[in-house]
């Protein structure tokens, strides 16, 4: 059965079709009546045009409602209206499922993304949601297809962990312990009765675990959910999120900001030649200027700039933040929008952090203040990509380790990895959520991912 993505590029080699969908309007005429009918498979849906002569498809017709799934049987004929190059004449319709409109919620009108998020189960069935599915969908294979390209390998790491790999605490706890019984009983957790007889968490990151497998495959990378129990209720922070994580073997910061400016551009090159239809509404609909905006940043080279040089440029406009920019502070979203925005005009990466304000696996430069860490930040979001070379001097990570009080018996096997044939090796992090926001232009993050985790919000 050809989906309506294949009759109107012409690829359906039939004259006599059957269309399945839901109905997006019914508009009726004198001499005809006009169904928009939609199935998911591309953006625009196929008009269905019914001769009012037969009473039967008249009595069929006269049961349909914006949102009922139909059949709709009928040849492909050229269209005499705009906008579109073929429809249905339509011969039949059968009515699979009703959508009584006192009921449903989704009528033929705008509806508020605060609305639509209430209704996510039905979401997807607008045009907004619709079009951020498809580019979800075709961008998630594009990961796999520019890493696979590339002689990287893909590997599973755990969701359940017993390690914090960003060193910030944020953990959801795993346990199969009574914590109501505990509490009435005022004793603390005897975590050796626990699952996994200790403390176990949902992961932050795959990274560590990815470094075990870079150690012996050279390229692997992951893709995966990750979480994080921050109270951060911001249009850029969900509490379960997918991450992209790339690790290299025989690596350098340069190669790891290298790969990062092409995995970035590699996607955004697929989404303006694959998802163009999508786009054109995001563009017209949602940001005004987004194609040309991925254009410019795929063909123009990113900006680089150090953290010393990008905290002096935010100082001499340090009267237009909320947040007074100083050598040593974490850059804040408005600092890196500026950067992007402003400064470089377009993606930009920010090199060498202080190594207070990043974590412990990150290699240490010369100076004994900074890391070989990188940010690539992007207009209207910021932060999209954070990665670095990773530290393979095995005293330099157990002095940095020791400086932050954490107990190097917990990451024995990471340490392990200095131990025994260490290699200069990095790589990076992105939240998948924060690409598809950008390329899709969407303001707000909880709307480019299906069910939204956030703090207060676990529906559907």
């Amino acid at each position: 059965m050809p989906c309506i993505k294949d009759l109107l590029a012409g690829l359906a080699q039939t004259q006599e079709v059957t269309v399945r969908g839901w109905v997006r309007t019914k508009r009726e005429l004198k001499n005809i009546v006009f169904l928009d009918v939609y199935d998911g498979s591309c953006f625009n849906g196929i008009q269905c045009a019914f001769e009012r002569a037969d009473p039967d498809a008249e009595a069929a017709l006269a049961s349909l409602s914006t949102g009922c799934s139909v059949a709709v049987k009928g040849k492909i004929a050229p269209s005499l209206g705009a906008g579109q190059a073929v429809e249905l004449a339509a011969s039949s319709v059968e009515l699979i499922g009703s959508a009584p409109a006192e009921t449903y919620p989704l009528q033929k009108k705008q509806h508020s993304f605060e609305f639509l998020r209430e209704n996510a189960h039905l979401r997807a069935r607008t045009n907004t949601f619709g079009a951020v599915a498809r580019v979800r969908s075709r961008l998630a294979f594009g990961v796999h297809q520019f890493f696979q390209e590339r002689g990287f390998h893909y590997v599973h790491t755990p969701i359940i962990t017993a390690s914090d790999a960003e060193g910030a605490g944020a953990l959801f706890q795993v346990t199969t312990l009574d914590l109501a019984a505990l509490a009435a009983s005022g004793k603390a957790p005897d975590y050796r009765r626990d699952f996994f007889e200790r403390p176990g968490y949902l992961t932050v990151s795959g990274q560590l675990e990815a470094e075990t497998y870079a150690s012996a495959l050279s390229r692997v990378y992951t893709f995966g959910p990750a979480f994080r129990a921050e109270r951060s209720n911001t249009t850029r922070h969900l509490a379960e999120f997918w991450m992209i994580e790339p690790e290299t073997a025989f690596a350098d910061l340069e190669g790891v900001m290298r790969l990062a400016e092409d995995f970035l551009k590699y996607l955004f090159g697929l989404a303006l030649r694959e998802c163009a239809d999508d786009l054109a509404f995001f563009d017209s609909r949602i940001k005004k200027g987004l194609a040309a905006s991925l254009r410019a940043a795929l063909e123009a080279p990113f900006t680089h700039i150090t953290y010393t040089d990008a905290v002096a440029e935010l100082e001499k406009n340090a009267g237009a933040f909320t947040f007074k920019p100083f050598w040593g502070c974490e850059l804040q979203s408005e600092h890196e929008r500026f950067l992007s925005e402003q400064a470089a005009k377009g993606p930009v990466v920010i090199t060498d952090f202080p190594q207070e304000i990043k974590p412990f696996y990150m290699k240490q430069n010369d100076d004994g203040k900074t890391v070989r860490a990188m940010d690539v930040l992007v207009p209207r979001l910021g932060e999209i990509i954070g990665g670095s070379q990773r530290e393979e001097r095995l005293d330099r990570l157990e002095s940095r380790m020791a400086a932050l009080g954490m107990n190097s018996g917990d990451y024995a096997w990471y340490l392990d990895l200095r131990r025994y044939g260490t290699v200069p090796h990095g790589g990076f992090g992105m939240g998948f959520e924060r690409l598809i926001q950008y390329v899709t232009g969407m303001a707000n993050i909880r709307d480019v991912i299906p069910y939204p985790r956030a703090a207060g919000q676990a529906d559907f």
